[in-house]
């Protein structure tokens, strides 16, 4: 029951993100119960074409790595995407001089630490991790713009690959 809860927020969501954002296209964010499918790359260039052209997947051409997901079910990096969503978006409330709940987001180290409620990722199950839980229904962060769906996605990923200090 819960799942449908959480798949039903994720869809109403998504829904009114297409509709804020008119015609622009955006892909959606999977529920967070289902990992991302690994799609291997081409390891050879036809020779009839002078190059291949994804035309499947619309172009976003965004300056900042944590707006895009990795290509092709690529392994998240927690220091090149998790880390700087969450200095953008959590530090203000989970860092230095403030950490809301006990909970400090400084470094991969106190993250894993958890909060005074204890744990807040369980590498591997999404589902069951409070930061995915919180990102996914739009409930953290409080203040300030919320994530967008490519960064919830990221998190989600993170997780599910097993939440590595990489």
């Amino acid at each position: 029951m819960n799942s449908m809860k959480i798949k039903f927020v994720v869809l109403l969501l998504f829904a009114g993100l297409l509709s804020a954002c008119g015609a622009q296209s955006v892909e959606p964010t999977a529920p967070i119960s289902e990992p991302t499918e690994v799609v291997a790359a081409p390891t050879e260039t036809p020779t009839e074409t002078p190059a291949a052209t994804d035309t499947s997947a619309p172009v976003v051409e965004e300056p900042a790595a944590t707006e895009a997901v990795p290509a092709g079910g690529a392994t998240v990096s927690f220091a090149n995407d998790i880390l700087p969503i969450i200095q953008s978006r959590c530090i203000n409330c989970h860092g230095g001089d403030r950490t809301e709940e006990g909970l400090s987001m400084n470094s991969h180290t106190e993250i894993m630490a958890g909060s005074e409620n204890g744990s807040v990722v369980t590498p591997g199950d999404a589902v069951n991790s409070l930061l995915a839980q919180m990102v996914v229904e739009q409930e953290m962060p409080k203040r300030g713009p919320k994530l967008t769906p490519p960064q919830v996605q990221l998190i989600v990923d993170w997780i599910n690959q097993g939440a590595l200090n990489n």
